[in-house]
């Protein structure tokens, strides 16, 4: 197994070149930077995807996800991980900002790795997800950082949170409930403003929805939503339901390059 997961990774690896810890804005702040894996050959503009990651608001960077841009790259799509401000520190605006100014820098210097700027994808896992969904559904991210929104598509695996008021009103206040509060806030209103599924009438681009068999509840029956209303407004939606998989392994599946979500992905990109 071990011997088996080298030699993949020696595959990878080949022919893929990675930059990192680019600072995204004028701070010089590792949780404002990102990493590109792209292609040596920039013969030919390539797909982007924009990779933000998951970790309840509160943890999780970038480099966890090393294999993921590489598989990507391989694949041949240009992969950009990012990182953005976490809680307590960052409320989930602020998380959202952050994100609008990395797909801003994406727009503007992808071209140099290789990448489309025209054909830009952004992609989330858990509370990655939320907020890949929650700047492309509200306005107000990009036209803060000031461009409109690039986005081509959406890749959601096993987003949490596209209705966090819902979430939050009925969700037994455990542990992890309290952390959410640092993000969230106590206020109803909040929760609604930072719920992607109430900006579903803004949405036109399509979606590629993925949740495990086997994850939280709240994922599967929100996620089923989305696609629900997607599909209502006539707007492209395609729901995959993985059997077997929970929530950490919805994303972890995806270290080796052969898993199938790879495949669901390029067939998405190159329908969209």
């Amino acid at each position: 197994m071990l011997f088996a997961l080298l030699s993949q990774i020696t595959v990878l690896t080949a022919k893929v070149k990675v930059e990192k810890n680019i600072n995204y804005t004028s701070q010089n702040d590792e949780r404002r930077q990102l990493n590109v894996y792209y292609q040596k050959d920039l013969s030919k503009p390539k797909d982007v995807i924009i990779f933000i990651h998951g970790g309840s608001w509160s943890s999780g960077k970038k480099d966890i996800y090393w294999w993921l841009g590489r598989n990507l790259a391989r694949k041949g799509v240009v992969t950009v991980t990012i990182n953005y401000g976490l809680a307590p520190e960052n409320k989930y605006m602020q998380m959202g900002n952050d994100c609008a100014e990395a797909v801003k820098w994406v727009q503007s210097h992808i071209g140099d790795y290789g990448g489309d700027p025209s054909r830009i994808f952004l992609m989330g896992h858990s509370a990655g997800g939320h907020l890949a969904e929650l700047i492309n559904a509200d306005p107000q991210y990009f036209k803060k950082a000031g461009i409109k929104n690039p986005v081509k598509g959406l890749i959601l695996d096993d987003p949490f949170g596209l209705d966090m008021k819902e979430y939050m009103s009925t969700a037994e206040k455990d542990k992890s409930y309290e952390d959410f509060l640092r993000t969230f806030t106590t206020d109803p209103v909040t929760w609604a403003e930072a719920s992607p599924l109430l900006y579903v009438q803004n949405i036109r681009n399509p979606h590629l929805i993925f949740y495990g068999a086997k994850t939280y509840p709240a994922i599967q029956i929100q996620s089923a939503r989305l696609h629900e209303m997607l599909t209502a407004e006539k707007i492209p939606s395609e729901i995959q339901v993985i059997k077997g998989k929970k929530h950490v392994g919805m994303i972890a599946q995806m270290v080796f390059g052969t898993n199938r979500l790879y495949d669901f992905i390029l067939e998405f990109l190159a329908c969209t």
